[in-house]
Order: C-alpha cells, then structure tokens, then sequence
C-alpha cells in the first residue's frame, strides 16, 4: 500500500491510500490520522483488507501533500553509510553505524520550500531512504528487523554545513533547522518492495543532475540499521530512520556549491515517490 496524508489548508489532513489508478481514496472512516499513536501492524492490515473503490476520492495538488505519517517522536539518523559518499568526504568508512538525530521540529511535507536563514552559508542536500517503524522495537535481530518496519519513505536530509562541521558540536545542529526533512510524498509498506537493498535514488538541483545512488550501496543495510539502533534505543511506531546518502552532495563537490534562495531541488526513489522544494528567504524567527 502507499499510505499519504492531504492537507485541506485549514489545519486538518486527510489520510489516505492509493489505490491502482493513484487516486487517494479517504481512509478517515477507519483512522483518524496516520500517526505515531494510530500506526500499527493491525492499522495496516485492515487498511489492506479494504475495498478502496467504496471510499471517497479526495482529489489533491502537489502543494497539498503532508508527510505521509504526522510528527515522528524521533528521527534517528546513519552518517556516512555509502562507501562513495565517505570517500567524497575524506572520512573513512565507519566500523559500525554512526547515529546522530534530527529534531522533530525539522520534519515536514515532501514539497516544502527548505529555508535560507541569513546566517546560514553551506546549505546542502541529501537523498535518502527513510525507515517507518511499525510497532516497539528493542533488541532485535537484523532477521527480526524487517517485521518491525511498517514502510519506506523519501527523504532530503537538509544539512547547513558550517553549522555542522565548524560550530563544535555534534551533527544535530546541522541538521534540525525547521524544513530540514521534508518526508514523503507517501510511505509504501514493505510488502510492495520485492528487495529495499536495490533502489535507485536520485536528486537534482535546478534540473541538473547531482546524485545518482543505489540502495545496494549502503554500508549497512536497512535490517542492520534497526538490529543495531535497537540495541541502544526503543524504536518507537511512527519513528523515523534516515540511512544515509550517496556521493553527490554540495559538500563533496569541487568547489563546494550551496544552496540559494530561489534554487529547486527535486529528488526520488524507486517506487516510492519524488520530491520538489524551492530554497525561500527567511528570517529565522517565528
């Protein structure tokens, strides 16, 4: 299933499924919301017994897509995960996941504008593959791993650099400005994807080409990541995972380019959706 969320611009979203045309049929009958407190292997089975074709169509526009799932509790991180990506960094590959977070106060819809504050100088992109757990998850295997999983996500893991290489912290204040995860634009359980180590991700800024991935690629699995997050930490429904990005990034680029007001990037996944954001001024308050 592809499971999304529509804003009706007055506060309130609409969950949704896709059914085989692409057309989002209202779900709202038999969930509320898609969120960490509703989301669950049982949500997702009744959803998949239903007939889509008796719900209601809710016709929608790119700019009305919310994140698939509301806020997540967490958003966990893995840095480094590509082998190309560690190499474009001069960093050596990690022996063991490197774990760092993003605020939740980042996450947002899969077509958001992605802010410019003026204090910041190396704004970035990065493609990834995000994890939706399903249900707790502590101190399983990578084999148990997958069945903890309740689907796949896009995700563009906005970074400043400066903030994150140069201000004496760890990698979270690089990472967590408002509009530094947009999510979406649907999350596709795991039934749908025959092997999630073989996804193609792609991103382009203004049209032209930057990263070109597969999943294939990745240091550490999907199955690794959860069995190795879950040793530390209580995976929670609705969580999210970002797994890290391929070679590409403005950083590794020579020279290094950053994002402007007024730049687009627009970016995807196999099977599970694309993105598009515009760079917007702002001012760095609310």
């Amino acid at each position: 299933m592809k499971l999304m969320r529509i804003s009706n611009f007055q506060g309130q979203v609409v969950p949704c499924v896709l059914d085989e045309t692409g057309t989002a049929r209202d779900v709202s009958s038999i969930v509320t919301d898609f969120t960490p407190e509703t989301l669950s292997p049982k949500l997702l089975a009744d959803l998949a017994n239903i007939d889509l074709q008796t719900l209601p169509a809710t016709p929608f526009e790119e700019n009305q897509i919310a994140p698939p799932v509301s806020r997540p509790r967490n958003i966990w991180c893995i840095g480094l995960n590509y082998s190309d990506h560690a190499a474009e960094s001069n960093l050596p590959i990690p022996v063991e996941p490197i774990v760092f977070n993003k605020a939740s106060s980042s996450f947002c819809g899969p077509n958001e504008p992605i802010h410019h504050a003026p204090t910041m100088t190396k704004l970035d992109w990065e493609v990834e593959l995000g994890i939706v757990i399903g249900k707790p998850t502590l101190s399983v295997t990578a084999a148990e791993a997958l069945s903890h999983i309740a689907g796949f996500v896009v995700v563009n893991d906005v970074s400043e650099r400066a903030w994150q290489v140069e201000r004496g912290g760890q990698w979270v204040k690089g990472k967590s400005f408002p509009s530094f995860c947009p999510t979406g634009p649907w999350l596709v359980t795991t039934d749908e994807i025959d092997d999630v180590q073989d996804l193609v991700a792609w991103l382009e800024v203004n049209g032209e080409r930057r990263q070109s991935g597969n999943t294939s690629n990745m240091i550490f699995s999907v199955a690794e990541i959860v069995a190795h997050l879950s040793q530390f930490i209580l995976l929670e429904p609705g969580d999210l995972i970002c797994t890290g990005t391929p070679a590409g990034v403005g950083a590794g680029l020579t020279p290094p380019q950053w994002l402007q007001p007024g730049d687009v990037v627009s970016l995807g996944i196999d099977r599970l959706g694309s993105q598009r954001q515009v760079v917007t001024s702002f001012n760095g308050r609310v």
